[in-house]
């Protein structure tokens, strides 16, 4: 069920009216509508789905039992390694099998070796990787004893199952999001209102500029020999709108939608294309993955590579991204574009100033002496992102090589040229809004709040829906983090 289905626009409702005007008397009755209304949401993708989902569920929450009532440090172990293992191994059967079995027999052909070989047609369950990921970060939080097991089962199957972040985030943290599940919560008018708000900025950024972007990138992307120079920059940088476009928007309507039934989810973008070097915009860009990666794949493997100081800082940077970009997709220009991520980091590692963390700082106020290295940074972004967008690695050389094989002051050849001007314009709408209202949760509350008419409110509500309104189609058009 996607957020932009008419299906989504009556399910919201329903479970919003049954949730605060037939089970709101208790915390319990709460949760297990939202439970409920969770493995529904998730069924409609296909009912096969939940059965993994459940199991997944079921699975972490009796092992992190296993994990905290074992008094010998030896099985506490032993459980925490297995529970990792079957979760991996899930994981890595649905989404990696068939990647696996076709790299091996490149491999061996390449040296002479043909064989015949077969693969399932597995179906990716949608979200997979997210609750996995999940799972894995409260199981690992109760071994490290941040946390005590939450013996509810119901609480616990909302904070994996929860409709709103199931399918592509943010990747809460069961400290963030199981303690506003273990109390009832009351109707709050002021924060439906604010997640209305941030719900209509998300399909804003997602129907009007991330989906007319779509079919330009796409044409850009697949025809890249018949493009010059100049189109090829403005695909990357039309790429880039679109991805961000896309993934804020979902996230911005995940946290509206959350809001709407008195539960905050984590803040997942904080203004990335204004960082200033590359570990600044990881701690800007997908902020719940990358703090999830940074606290169980690069703290773990950065400690056990500490006897070869920042080599091996460097060492933990690269597998760290190159697992990142192996979560992306099962392919190797995602491989590839994950290492290009860590090789930028080099720098970073070997000037003497360390590093402690993937994360930058992201909380220095920008000045008009940042321009330069934010521009920098951003086109730094923008090679990577041609690696990302690219079918394989082949498709993404040929499009870096016609980039640098003429000028890129000649007229741009492309199509939709006229769809594009008019996206340009509302780009320039929400980069203007979100970096004038930085510290506000979303720009369209802000300007909301400094209207004092009800009427003139109304009136600013009604043209981003009309707008919204314009951009929908029959085609319902899925997220981009949906295939990861």
């Amino acid at each position: 069920m996607l957020f932009n289905s008419i299906t989504f626009i009556i399910f919201l409702p329903i479970v919003f009216l049954l949730y605060w005007f037939v089970f709101s008397k208790t915390k319990k009755s709460q949760n297990t509508l939202l439970v409920l209304s969770s493995f529904v949401f998730y069924m409609f993708w296909d009912w096969r789905f939940s059965l993994l989902l459940l199991f997944s569920v079921l699975f972490n929450y009796y092992f992190a039992i296993l994990i905290e009532s074992s008094e010998l440090h030896k099985k506490r172990l032993f459980y925490l390694q297995f529970c990792v293992v079957v979760n991996i191994l899930v994981l890595c059967f649905f989404k990696y099998f068939n990647f696996f079995i076709g790299s091996i027999t490149t491999l061996l052909s390449n040296i002479g070796l043909n064989i015949d070989t077969w693969t399932l047609n597995i179906i990716l369950p949608i979200g997979i990787s997210f609750y996995t990921f999940h799972g894995l970060s409260y199981i690992l939080d109760i071994y490290y004893g941040k946390i005590g097991t939450h013996r509810n089962i119901i609480d616990y199957t909302l904070f994996v199952s929860y409709f709103p972040l199931l399918v592509a985030g943010p990747i809460e943290r069961a400290t963030h999001l199981l303690p506003q599940l273990k109390i009832k919560r009351s109707f709050n008018y002021q924060q439906s209102i604010r997640g209305l708000e941030l719900m209509i900025w998300g399909f804003f950024k997602k129907l009007v500029i991330a989906d007319s972007l779509s079919p330009v990138v796409a044409d850009i992307f697949s025809n890249a020999n018949a493009y010059n120079s100049s189109a090829l920059i403005i695909g990357s940088l039309a790429f880039a709108f679109q991805v961000y476009g896309d993934f804020s928007g979902y996230t911005d309507i995940a946290r509206g939608i959350s809001k709407l039934f008195g539960i905050e989810l984590l803040l997942n973008f904080n203004f990335p294309y204004l960082s200033r070097n590359i570990p600044e915009f990881w701690s800007r860009w997908h902020i719940s993955l990358s703090s999830w990666l940074n606290d169980y794949v690069f703290m773990p493997i950065a400690l056990k590579y500490r006897q070869f100081g920042k080599n091996g800082i460097f060492i933990a940077v690269l597998m760290t991204f190159a697992i990142s970009g192996l979560w992306h997709g099962a392919a190797w220009h995602f491989i590839a574009w994950g290492i290009y991520h860590g090789l930028l980091y080099f720098p970073f590692i070997y000037t003497g100033r360390g590093l402690r963390s993937i994360f930058g700082k992201a909380n220095k106020e920008h000045s008009i002496s940042d321009i330069p290295s934010i521009i920098f940074t951003f086109i730094l972004v923008l090679f990577g992102y041609i690696l990302f967008r690219s079918d394989n690695l082949n498709v993404a050389w040929t499009y870096i090589s016609n980039i640098f094989s003429n000028s890129p002051f000649e007229i741009p050849n492309f199509n939709g040229k006229i769809r594009l001007l008019i996206t340009l314009f509302f780009i320039t709408v929400m980069l203007i809004s979100e970096s004038l209202t930085k510290k506000e949760d979303n720009p369209l509350t802000y300007y909301i709040l400094q209207v004092k008419f009800r009427v003139l409110r109304w009136l600013i509500y009604s043209i981003l829906l009309l707008i919204i309104g314009m951009y929908m189609n029959n085609n319902v058009s899925s997220f981009i983090y949906f295939q990861f």
